[in-house]
């Protein structure tokens, strides 16, 4: 998504991006047939995928072996996917909607285009990591840090809370990617936790003093090469490069805010079943088995870094434990991303 200059720029791009998704046919990956079947789960499904493709691959193949059920996916982003559902409604052909964040599920969610969850799936999952309405559940999350330079900061030279980089020492020192519904997602959980005139206020003070950069993965970077002193991001980019190479992450390290803070804002990833699945059992059974043993484990033992949520398995090792972080408390159903992209538009940053 590129950043927008006004409201009527965004609603063309949503509509481009929904039509060319709707297009490209030929992109479709369907998952290899297994020969096992479970339940009443059988036949085919469509997912719209904004996850990560590889994680999402991993939880297809490893549905399919256990059911026999054919799933095919349609890549794209939280915002291209949710604007696409939402344009589609009761036509869509969509059978269960994963994202990266919860705004895009909320988005579906109030224009009354999910099906219950059923309630053994949301069994699986606690009560903090997934909506009070339960039209959708979360299947994953991720958490807010602030990357900084090791030889430029130390950590008593840090921002107590993520409020503080609006402040003006900060000028010029900090970077974030507000064009990505990742940042959006925080700018939400802020909304939320501190209301409108706090956001207002403190996209103002961002406004002031950030540099914009496209993509988290981007931002980081640029603080490894010493271009800013740090940056507003999720954990995982941190934890995915230093799994591989660590090129891009070798002088920064992650500071988390904890203490309810904003700044410690956990954003759920989540998964729906929509109401014109046509194989509204076999949909149900995926979002079951992802959020179950088998599927948390792809987490807890994949290269994705994202936090396993359900079904009492750990997160990854290598990963600060979930309950460490002291995240705030933000119902993933009250996210909302129309008032966001208002406020940061208002705000310049969009």
């Amino acid at each position: 998504m590129k950043i927008r200059n006004s409201a009527l720029a965004g609603i063309a791009l949503a509509a481009t991006a929904a039509l060319g998704l709707t297009a490209c046919g030929g992109s479709t990956t369907p998952a290899a047939t297994g020969s096992s079947s479970a339940g009443s789960a059988a036949g085919e499904i469509t997912v719209y995928n904004a996850q990560h493709e590889s994680l999402t691959k991993e939880w297809i193949e490893a549905f399919t072996a256990e059911t026999g059920v054919k799933v095919t996916m349609r890549q794209g982003s939280d915002t291209e996917l949710s604007n696409q559902i939402v344009q589609e409604g009761a036509a869509s052909p969509a059978d269960v909607f994963l994202t990266e964040n919860s705004p895009a599920m909320a988005q579906v969610e109030n224009a009354g285009l999910f099906a219950d969850v059923d309630k053994a799936t949301i069994g699986q999952v606690p009560e903090e990591f997934r909506p009070s309405t339960g039209k959708w559940t979360g299947i994953a999350a991720r958490s807010t840090v602030l990357v900084y330079d090791k030889a430029k900061l130390t950590e008593d030279k840090l921002p107590k809370s993520m409020l503080d980089l609006a402040n003006p020492e900060w000028k010029g020192k900090w970077a974030a990617s507000p064009s990505g519904a990742d940042f959006q997602a925080i700018v939400s959980a802020l909304l939320e936790l501190k209301g409108e005139a706090a956001t207002e206020e403190w996209l103002k003070g961002m406004k002031e003093n950030f540099k914009a950069y496209k993509g988290n993965s981007t931002a980081m970077k640029a603080v490894n090469a010493g271009e800013v002193d740090a940056a507003l991001i999720y954990h995982y980019y941190y934890y995915g490069d230093q799994a591989k190479t660590g090129e891009n992450s070798k002088n920064v390290t992650p500071y988390y805010f904890k203490n309810q803070d904003p700044g410690a804002f956990v954003s759920v990833s989540g998964g729906g079943v929509l109401k014109s699945s046509k194989n509204a059992a076999a949909a149900q059974s995926f979002l079951k088995f992802i959020t179950g043993k088998k599927g948390q484990e792809v987490l807890q033992k994949g290269t994705s870094f994202e936090y396993a949520i359900a079904s009492d398995v750990p997160a990854n090792d290598k990963l600060v434990p979930i309950a460490e972080l002291q995240a705030p408390t933000v119902d993933p159903a009250k996210l909302n991303s129309a008032k966001v992209t208002e406020l940061m538009t208002k705000a310049g940053l969009l």
